[in-house]
């Protein structure tokens, strides 16, 4: 015989309004007719609405997801539909772990009778939410259970997938970890720092891209890019273009030649043709006094010298950005470096917020004035950055939505002779660097930069 559904009594309205109300799936078979459930009341704020299934199968066509609670009798005989689950297990069991796989994301009551308590913390055990025995059923203890069921429920599924979340974003953080950059400066007297922050919430990486090698004849090559876009595809696609660029670099490539290759590298791996990259590549001499400048559609590096302002370097001879023009040409400039001096190249993101409440963007002259002002109040390598980047979020009212990559080359000229006068006295090419003077940065090695 099927549960006696029993008539939902008339609910307040203010009482009805108080809390959600809730369905109940019954699955029990009591051919005796002994078994019932009782009235349940709405006076705790949640009225219950009640669906009866005699067996699995018919269960099956009314567990929908407006269902919140199943009420499981153990004692339903076993079916076809558990023979797959059943293996050792008693029939309550089999029964319930049937339930539990067609129904993962429901709340789940097992009813047992009284001297059934090992079977019923079995069933706890076995992923249910709670159990209930027969002969203490009432209308108001059911109703406790399934509103608790249901809370306890819903409380491992927002826990599973925080865990899940938790899973992923550590294993993204670590991938992402592993794709940046490692400057690769053995044997120079320059000095490094750097700082990256995506615009993508919760991401290492972003389509802004940089790298730092020096190849076997002493030159320091030095990289900072742009794709357009901030999703994880331009990510991907900057971190492609970032290897590739030390590929080449190592490989003897530099100037126009490398642009012309990385400009294939991007045009075979973007996904439509609209994304484009802009880049900026700088090439000092082993003598630290001269470099080579190309610009492709990038902002130019800002140069500081000892004893004279901060200031842009020449960008007049620039190309267009990769990806944009098929045969275009990157001109590569002579630039004057001196003695002691200090490069900073940036992305877009570091000239592009806001200043103030209105449309006003800080730009590359607001860039150079606050530069100059951090300069004279001292501030060197990491310590320019950090303060460089977050005077710019402030200015902004709050976080960037663009990327934003910003890194510091410095060269001192006392140093620099010392370097060289140690390496002629111990015969090495330059692997041990003199200890830097306090306030300038640490020297160049194997650390990734920090986010």
């Amino acid at each position: 015989m099927p549960v006696p559904v029993p008539q939902q009594r008339a609910v307040p309205a203010a009482e009805a309004s108080s809390g959600t109300d809730l369905t109940l799936l019954v699955i029990e078979d009591d051919p005796a007719g002994t078994f019932s459930v009782p009235e349940l009341s709405a006076a705790a704020g949640a009225r219950v609405r009640i669906r009866a299934a005699r067996n699995l199968t018919e269960a099956g066509r009314l567990l929908t997801d407006d269902v919140d609670c199943i009420l499981l009798d153990l004692a339903l005989p076993s079916g076809a539909e558990t023979r797959g689950d059943r293996g050792a297990e008693p029939d309550g069991l089999a029964t319930l772990k049937h339930v539990l796989r067609i129904a993962p994301r429901h709340a789940v009551l097992a009813i047992t009778a009284e001297d059934d308590a090992e079977l019923a913390a079995e069933a706890v055990r076995v992923g249910a939410q709670d159990y209930l025995f027969r002969g203490e059923l009432d209308g108001r203890l059911l109703s406790r259970a399934i509103r608790y069921a249901v809370e306890r429920k819903r409380a491992d599924v927002a826990q599973h997938q925080l865990t899940e979340s938790r899973l992923r974003a550590q294993e993204n953080a670590r991938l992402e970890r592993g794709l940046l950059p490692t400057p690769l400066l053995d044997g120079s007297d320059l000095r490094f720092a750097a700082r990256y922050r995506p615009g993508r919430s919760r991401a290492l990486l972003g389509g802004d891209f940089y790298d730092t090698v020096r190849t076997p004849d002493g030159t320091v090559h030095v990289m900072i890019g742009d794709v357009c876009g901030h999703g994880p595809d331009e990510a991907a696609l900057g971190v492609e273009l970032r290897i590739a660029w030390r590929a080449l670099t190592l490989a003897g490539l530099c100037g126009d030649e490398l642009l012309s290759t990385l400009q294939q590298v991007l045009e075979h791996e973007r996904e439509s043709e609209e994304i484009f990259a802009t880049l900026c590549t700088v090439d000092i001499a082993p003598d630290g006094r001269r470099a080579g400048l190309c610009l492709a559609g990038h902002p130019a590096p800002l140069i500081a010298r000892q004893g004279r302002a901060a200031h842009l370097l020449p960008y007049e001879d620039g190309g267009p950005a990769l990806g944009l023009l098929p045969r275009a040409r990157w001109p590569r400039r002579q630039v004057e470096l001196g003695g002691s001096w200090s490069l900073m190249m940036y992305t877009d993101g570091l000239i592009e917020g806001r200043v103030g409440n209105g449309t006003q963007r800080l730009g590359q002259d607001g860039m150079v004035a606050m530069i100059n002002r951090q300069l004279s109040e001292g501030l060197t390598g990491e310590d320019l950055l950090e303060a460089a980047v977050t005077h710019v979020r402030e200015l902004n009212g709050g976080e960037l939505t663009d990327d934003v990559a910003v890194l510091l080359l410095d060269r001192d000229q006392d140093t620099a002779r010392d370097t060289a006068r140690h390496r002629a006295k111990n015969g090495d090419r330059g692997r041990s660097i003199p200890r830097p003077r306090p306030g300038q940065v640490s020297p160049a090695g194997a650390q990734r930069p920090p986010l």
